[in-house]
């Protein structure tokens, strides 16, 4: 398990490229109005990247206006959402799609109303963007999967915690974990099954696999939620198991101090700082 110097470290290196971003706009941006979306108000994940989007907007002298749909990863919600912020017209925006197929359309509007748009976290398929602002699932998948695999030696049963069907930051994350299982020959997958990015989801699917599996070493969750809950459903069950989790959030640092987690991504906070860092229009036609 990490200590916690090697977690500060950790952490430290992406708010110092956060603190560069805010300082290279400075008062670029004050009085202006920036909206962001985000796909839900239930994952840790978004509620951290919203602090981090408001923290840099404070440092510019900007606004945020958030817009996440109440049912969670909604396309009709968002799709709407996208309408009124269009008819607002706010100086930019920042946008995580709840679909990155589905929300090509509400960007290609986004664009033919002429409002700078950063994508974040989730690349969206179609539209045109000023930056991008995230990392390789794939990569964050592999490096996480093989960390875990590693620290069993690499041998033992292993389940999935997948996120939503159809999102292509969750196929990429599994797609990582499945190509580190693959690097150890000893290393058993025994079930892969959907959480939907939900600490309850997470917490009853691991329930589920524990009732059919009797022996399961090593959770490869695809996000800190997930990892929660099936840490959750392992005390429940006076059962053992080694977990990762991506995010970097709160409660998986928390677990990972309480040496009931093996570790967890880098934060998310920095995604939404950066975001919004990017926005401001005298900014917005300069190349990143």
């Amino acid at each position: 398990m990490p200590s916690i110097p090697q977690l500060s470290r950790a952490f430290a290196a992406p708010l110092l490229v956060l603190a560069g971003c805010a300082a290279s706009f400075g008062a670029a941006a004050e009085g202006e109005k920036i909206a962001f979306f985000t796909k839900n108000q239930t994952n840790p994940f978004f509620q951290s990247v919203r602090l981090g989007a408001d923290s840099a907007a404070r440092q510019m002298g900007a606004s945020v206006q958030h817009y996440v749909p109440t049912k969670p990863d909604s396309i009709p919600e968002q799709l709407a959402q996208i309408d009124d912020v269009i008819i607002r017209k706010p100086s930019a925006i920042v946008f995580t799609p709840v679909d990155y197929k589905a929300m090509g359309a509400g960007v290609s509007k986004i664009n033919a109303a002429g409002i700078p748009v950063v994508n974040v976290t989730d690349k969206t398929e179609g539209g045109k963007f000023v930056a991008f602002v995230g990392a390789s699932d794939h990569e964050l998948g592999l490096v996480t999967g093989r960390y875990l695999l590693q620290a069993l030696g690499g041998k033992g049963n292993f389940v999935i915690l997948e996120g939503v069907k159809g999102s292509l930051v969750s196929a990429d994350r599994v797609r990582g974990f499945n190509d580190a299982l693959k690097e150890f020959p000893a290393a058993r997958l025994v079930a892969s099954q959907p959480g939907n990015m939900q600490r309850m989801q997470g917490l009853q699917v691991m329930e589920n696999l524990m009732q059919s599996h009797p022996q399961i070493d090593g959770v490869l969750a695809a996000n800190d939620a997930m990892a929660t809950g099936a840490v959750e459903a392992l005390e429940g069950a006076n059962r053992k198991a080694q977990i990762v989790g991506i995010n970097g959030t709160k409660e998986a640092v928390a677990a990972i101090t309480a040496a009931s987690s093996r570790a967890a991504s880098p934060p998310c906070w920095p995604s939404g700082s950066c975001a919004s860092s990017r926005c401001p229009r005298r900014w917005c036609s300069r190349p990143v």
